[in-house]
Parts: structure tokens; sequence; C-alpha cells
């Protein structure tokens, strides 16, 4: 019977003919590679966890595994019989023939070194002595001429010489061929007191010179100038006032 004589309720007969996906084919089921994998691995792991524990572990009263190679021998120290003799033992050592050993030189040891006393501070006082030139006198009026009285002329009288006063000389000039000028001071004691900071500031380069205080007139007031002198050439004095100046002082050469 054909599927065109059947009716709608015809129960089936045969076999259908018609393909259907969800029923496989005999003979052609793949293997389950991946399972019979997996169960070995499985095996792997539970055999493996099984030896490391039952290698790491031991049973009550079981003594620990050896490890390492077993010690043979303990060194000890030898016996005193079996010390090692030294050949000198027991000799007994006689005076040479010589006689008496001679001592050797001694060799003496440097002593202490003494404390040094301190350095003195530097004589700041002038070799020189202190000059100071007075301001110059006014010089004296020109005395008037007195007439001659007249005489008999038998006698001559003869005029009496007036004499004129000569103005004092000035004091020497310090010795050296340059000098250097420290400042223009109101008064001679501070005069005094710039040359002696002048000199204590550069004690190295003031040794042996000497002080000049000069009064001079400035705009009707009397100043007095302090140099340091006894510089044999300028340059010498150019070098004290350049070291002067580096100490914050001013100075120039005269």
């Amino acid at each position: 019977m054909s599927d065109h004589d059947r009716g709608a309720y015809t129960p089936p007969t045969d076999a259908p003919l018609s393909f259907d996906a969800r029923q496989p084919v005999r003979g052609s089921r793949p293997t389950p590679i991946i399972l019979v994998v997996s169960a070995i691995v499985l095996v792997v792991l539970v055999a493996a966890i099984v030896l490391i524990y039952r290698s790491g572990a031991r049973e009550a009263g079981e003594p620990p595994q050896t490890v390492g190679a077993p010690i043979g021998e303990m060194k000890t120290a030898p016996s005193p019989e079996d010390q090692p003799v030294d050949p000198a033992t027991g000799l007994q050592i006689y005076q040479s023939e010589d006689g008496d050993v001679t001592p050797g030189e001694p060799n003496f040891v440097a002593p202490p070194e003494a404390p040094q006393a301190r350095p003195t501070a530097p004589d700041l006082r002038p070799s020189a002595p202190v000059e100071t030139r007075p301001a110059p006198p006014a010089e004296p009026a020109p005395a008037a001429k007195t007439p001659e009285p007249k005489a008999p002329e038998p006698k001559t009288q003869v005029a009496p010489s007036n004499k004129v006063a000569t103005p004092p000389a000035p004091p020497a000039a310090a010795t050296g061929a340059a000098m250097v000028q420290v400042g223009a001071f109101s008064s001679e004691a501070l005069a005094d007191a710039g040359w002696t900071e002048a000199v204590r500031a550069v004690s190295d380069l003031a040794a042996g010179k000497g002080k000049r205080v000069e009064p001079v007139q400035s705009n009707g007031k009397t100043l007095y100038r302090g140099y340091v002198t006894g510089f044999n050439t300028r340059a010498e004095a150019t070098a004290f006032c350049e070291r002067l100046k580096s100490t914050g002082r001013s100075c120039f050469v005269r």
C-alpha cells in the first residue's frame, strides 16, 4: 500500500523510508575518545597523589628516612702519643764560645711632641715716628721802611736792618717713594684710629710701615688725612691699597 492509499487514521505497516536525522545510522557512531583520555588523566593524577603522600608521610613508630650518604666514621683529635714530636724538645742551649752575646743597639723612639707656644699678634706700632705736619703759618706783612734820619755830613748813620720772621721749615717727609692715604678725618684722634684699623686689616703687609697725619683746610673745616708711609716702591704701595680695598675700606696711593 502506498502512502496515497492510506487513510488519515491507518496505522503504518512498513518502516518509513524517509530519512530521520534524529536517529543515527548503525555502525557509524564515533568512539568517545575525549571521555577515554579524561579517564586516563584522572587515574594518573590520583596515582601521583597517592605516591607523593606515601613517600612523604610515615606511620607511627616508624624511624625517619635516612637523607644523604651514611657517615663512615667521625674525625677525632689524635691521642697525646700520636701527636708530632718537636725535634727541639728537651735540648739544652749552652753559652757560645765567644762569650756573652752582645745585645743589639737600642732603638730609641722619638719623644712626644711638646706643645708649641701660640703665635703672638704682630706689633702694629709704627717703626717710624709719627709725623704731624702743622698748617703753614700765615706770612707776616712786610715791614714798612723807616726813613733814614738826616745826619751831619761828617757822620754817616746806617739805618738798622729789620729782621723779617721766616716761617718754620716743614717737617721732613717720611722715608719711602710712595704712601697710601687711608682717609680724611675730622680729628687727629680719628685719623690715628683709622690708621690703626687699616694696618690691622692687612697686618702681613704693614710690618715696618710708618704713620703720617696731615691737617688740611676744606670748605672752611680742618680735616686730618691719615697716611701709611714707608713703602719702597709705588708698586708696593699699590699692592697694599688693593689688599685694603678687598676688606671693604677705601684708599688711594699718593
